[in-house]
């Protein structure tokens, strides 16, 4: 089975999640949460990392991070080992705390770390918790906000230098922000090839750095974050037949139709339903044509639709 690429290196920003295995609780009580709040604080000291956000829930974790040295995986094992010990002597038990290996997405941290402190300290909002960020005791939203006392572990102040120049002005900046972040879309649906969160420029360094890596070892879509979009794609196949973007999908021209959707799930890696849903016709349908571009000859408008991507 392919492992999650584990992409390292100096100055490196990570949203961190880990799970309780099968979805059960990584926590029982308070001293459990007291534990992994500790632990979290030694390792990000130990590892030199910037811990811009956590928030531990009761059947998971996030963490918002920057390593400036490439020890990600040094960390998190040791984090990850050491509280699994812990709260299994605690409570008797032997076996998984946590699921599987954790999850870490690669973020632009010019673009998403500010709406990452927030969607992070608003879990416990979204999951019905609590009202309010600031009556959720395991997050790191009260120190930053000002309503508890700051861990020297805890980039506290580098998230507030991105809302003002002042502490207070940054404080109330930070609260108004977090308030208003509530009803935000989900960051999730603007996730590249399963690990990477970012601008084209971001993911053109990406790819860059996973030039050279076993693509056995891991799967092909992180190693391929900067694909072309779906609206990038039809205007290729509309250049290619010399229609205008609307009509290439909507079956006037059957052979732009037919490149735009062996492109969509080829070039653009959209699933069966995907596909099906922007072309308004069933999975079978797309996966005809799939079959029946592959067994032809190759065709000239196809080909030159696919050298404008």
């Amino acid at each position: 089975m392919a492992r999650p690429l584990r992409l390292e290196f100096p100055g490196a920003v990570y949203h961190i999640t880990a799970r309780g295995d099968r979805q059960e609780p990584i926590v029982e009580d308070d001293d459990d949460r007291l534990s992994f709040i500790d632990l979290l604080g030694k390792e990000v000291s130990q590892q030199g990392w910037v811990l811009y956000a956590f928030c531990l829930m009761h059947n998971h974790y996030h963490l918002l991070l920057e390593t400036p040295e490439p020890n990600l995986v040094r960390g998190m094992r040791r984090l990850n080992g050491v509280y699994t010990q812990r709260f299994n002597r605690r409570h008797r038990r032997v076996g998984h705390v946590l699921q599987g290996r954790y999850k870490s997405i690669l973020i632009d941290k010019d673009t998403w770390l500010r709406e990452l402190c927030r969607y992070i300290v608003l879990n416990p909002v979204r999951a019905h918790l609590v009202r309010d960020p600031g009556q959720w005791l395991w997050s790191s939203y009260g120190p930053t906000a000002g309503l508890a006392g700051c861990p020297p572990w805890l980039a506290a102040q580098a998230v507030l230098a991105l809302f003002g120049d002042t502490p207070g002005r940054a404080r109330a900046a930070y609260r108004r922000f977090v308030a208003h972040g509530i009803d935000a879309p989900s960051p999730w649906p603007e996730l590249k090839g399963q690990i990477f969160l970012g601008d084209d420029k971001f993911l053109a360094a990406m790819t860059r750095r996973t030039k050279g890596i076993n693509p056995r070892a891991v799967p092909r879509a992180q190693l391929q974050p900067l694909r072309p979009s779906a609206s990038v794609i039809i205007r290729a196949v509309a250049h290619a037949h010399n229609v205008s973007p609307a009509r290439v999908l909507d079956r006037s021209n059957p052979e732009a139709f037919k490149h735009a959707v062996y492109l969509l799930r080829r070039i653009g890696n959209l699933s069966l339903s995907e596909t099906a849903a922007r072309a308004d016709v069933s999975i079978g349908r797309i996966s005809q044509i799939q079959s029946e571009l592959e067994a032809a000859q190759p065709d000239a408008r196809l080909t030159a639709a696919l050298s404008y991507l």
